[in-house]
């Protein structure tokens, strides 16, 4: 087979198996979206398996995010860069397949009880959980640069700007690569 059409081959059928069923337990963790699951994402991929290095996920996750699309795209980038197609396929379907189910289920049973307490208590005790979940994908997501004290000073700000204001994502992200041309950040 064609080694750019099918992409890298790094892993093999049990691996894949792996990876998927990996994939699979985390999609039902992903409260707030795929992103928020990055960070065993990379415990797996990176530390465990040693599939690719920190930088190799950190940029898979970066392109992903920075094109245009849906959130999750990051997911077969990693997929592509394990295991080529099958990687794809065995990243994509374990991500989608098991929350796909659940939301749908869910939300089903969610509607029609909509006014009871426990689903209201419920639904208000997530939003903690995600930006939780969000605070420690972007933790994983610096590791690479956090060495640079430029970085850190943009991290803690963009943090706090965030925080504090309604100010577009946009604004720290576009500060962000500023900083990286001049040198000021790693």
């Amino acid at each position: 087979m064609n080694a750019v059409l099918w992409g890298p081959m790094n892993v093999g059928t049990p691996e894949l198996l792996a990876l998927c069923g990996h994939f699979m337990l985390l999609s039902l963790l992903a409260v707030g979206g795929a992103i928020t699951t990055a960070p065993d994402m990379q415990r797996f991929i990176v530390g465990d398996k040693h599939w690719l290095s920190d930088a190799q996920f950190t940029a898979s996750v970066a392109l992903a995010q920075a094109a245009p699309g849906p959130n999750v795209l990051f997911v077969a980038v990693i997929g592509w860069n394990v295991g080529g197609l099958a990687g794809v396929a065995a990243t994509m379907f374990g991500s989608l397949l098991p929350s796909t189910t659940l939301a749908l289920a869910a939300t089903r049973w969610g509607a029609a009880r909509k006014e009871a307490r426990g689903v209201r208590a419920f639904t208000g005790g997530m939003a903690p959980l995600t930006i939780g979940l969000l605070l420690a994908t972007g933790w994983v997501l610096t590791e690479p640069a956090r060495h640079h004290p430029g970085t850190t000073v943009l991290v803690v700000a963009t943090v706090a700007l965030m925080l504090r204001t309604k100010i577009s994502p946009m604004w720290p992200i576009a500060a962000g690569a500023v900083a990286g041309v001049f040198g000021f950040a790693g």
